[in-house]
């Protein structure tokens, strides 16, 4: 018999406009893997929740921003694609209105921060992955 520990993560993956360019909200690890990196907002789901619900939870815990409402995208499930062991993420994306959008880093996140996503050249994990397949989905 094979016991398997795969366990169900999401991460959100949130837009906005300023001026004339798109920003994306950011989280700073704070804890491995990837301690210090850039990544989108996200992790676990816990027993009895909803998938969009979790993602709407670890947005608001680690960057203080609530959202009533987002678009499922994509699943990734690449072997290796956590340190931690078998992750499956659940990948949520939305596009909010504004510039002022104020955010802040809490629970495990040292920083929260918009980030142009022109500047953005590394993520933590397969998140660069996830923020391609974003930009092609919304056309920017």
């Amino acid at each position: 018999m094979i016991i398997q520990n795969i366990k169900v993560t999401v991460d959100a993956i949130v837009f906005r406009k300023n001026i004339s360019e798109w920003q994306l909200l950011l989280v700073k690890r704070k804890f491995d893997p990837c301690k210090g990196m850039w990544a989108l907002p996200g992790g676990f789901v816990e027993d009895d929740e909803e998938l969009e619900d979790a993602a709407m939870r670890e947005l608001e815990e680690e960057t203080g921003l609530k959202l009533t409402a987002m678009t499922q995208m994509h699943t990734f499930g690449k072997i290796g694609r956590d340190a931690r062991g078998r992750n499956i993420t659940v990948a949520y994306y939305a596009i909010v209105d504004g510039v002022d959008q104020s955010v802040k880093g809490a629970d495990d996140a040292d920083e929260a921060s918009w980030v142009n996503v022109a500047d953005i050249k590394e993520l933590a994990f397969d998140h660069m992955d996830m923020l391609v397949m974003a930009r092609r989905l919304i056309n920017q």
